[in-house]
Parts: structure tokens; C-alpha cells; sequence
């Protein structure tokens, strides 16, 4: 397959496929190409674009979705799972509340007891959950 790219920041992206038939690979490329890469978060009283790829985690608390980026924590409507649907393949879900973005972790610490500590570029710290464990792993390549 012939692969072509236009840089021009004056158009919107769009993606055109020209394809014999639909095949794997013409649906992956759809897939990928209509995860978005923006959000809305609320800093305060205040709506601001959220680019998920500033994003280190998405978890909850007190029932409120946050977004955690390197400076702050920005408050999202979506629900977790919500979030998780709109997500490229660099997120995954790490336990029942927080999802992560592969390339902003720093380091995977195991323990005796067999968890999995996860240390953010940030310095935040979240673990794996036993139900993860095998996905997060996999995703990894061990």
C-alpha cells in the first residue's frame, strides 16, 4: 500500500483511504484515524483543550474524572470508560480507576507479594492491579 502525507496547517485532517477491498488492515487504519486526540477538561470554572498526549493518567476521584498532566490536575465529564473508548493504543487500563499513557511511565517496580508499582515520569505512583497485571505485561513484551 502506497502511503502519501501533506503537511498544511491551514487544512482540517482528514484521512482518505483508497483501497481494492476492506480488509484488516483498511479497518485498523479507519479505527485509528478516528480516535481523537483532544478532549475538553476543566481547569477550575474554566473549559480548556486537553491534548492526551500531555496526559500522564486519567483516574478518579471522589466520583470526578481527572486528567493528570506534568502541571495539573484538570477535571473531565466523561466517565472513565467513556475516556477509555476515545483512547490510542499508548493508554491502557492499569486497575479499576486509573488509565495510563505507556509513554509517560518512568518504570514498572515489582515486589515479593507480586504487584506491579508503576512510577510516572511525573513522580506520581500508581500500582497494577493482579486483574491487569497479565494485559499490562503483554502490552509491555514480558
Amino acid at each position: 500500500m502506497k502511503c502519501t502525507i501533506f503537511i498544511d496547517k491551514e487544512r482540517e485532517e482528514e484521512v482518505i483511504i483508497y483501497a481494492h477491498e476492506e480488509s484488516s488492515l483498511v479497518a485498523s487504519i479507519k479505527e485509528l484515524a478516528e480516535k481523537t486526540t483532544e478532549l475538553t477538561a476543566f481547569s477550575g470554572s474554566e473549559i480548556v483543550p486537553l491534548n492526551i498526549n500531555e496526559v500522564f493518567f486519567f483516574t478518579t476521584d471522589n466520583s470526578k474524572v481527572l486528567a493528570v498532566t506534568e502541571k495539573e490536575k484538570l477535571t473531565t465529564k466523561l466517565r472513565l470508560y467513556e475516556i477509555e473508548e476515545r483512547l490510542p493504543d499508548c493508554f491502557i487500563k492499569i486497575n479499576q480507576s486509573t488509565i495510563a499513557n505507556i509513554k509517560k511511565i518512568d518504570r514498572f517496580d515489582t515486589s515479593v507479594s507480586g504487584t506491579l508499582k508503576v512510577k510516572f515520569k511525573n513522580g506520581a505512583v500508581d500500582y497494577v492491579s493482579r486483574r491487569n497485571i497479565r494485559k499490562v505485561k503483554g502490552r509491555l513484551g514480558y
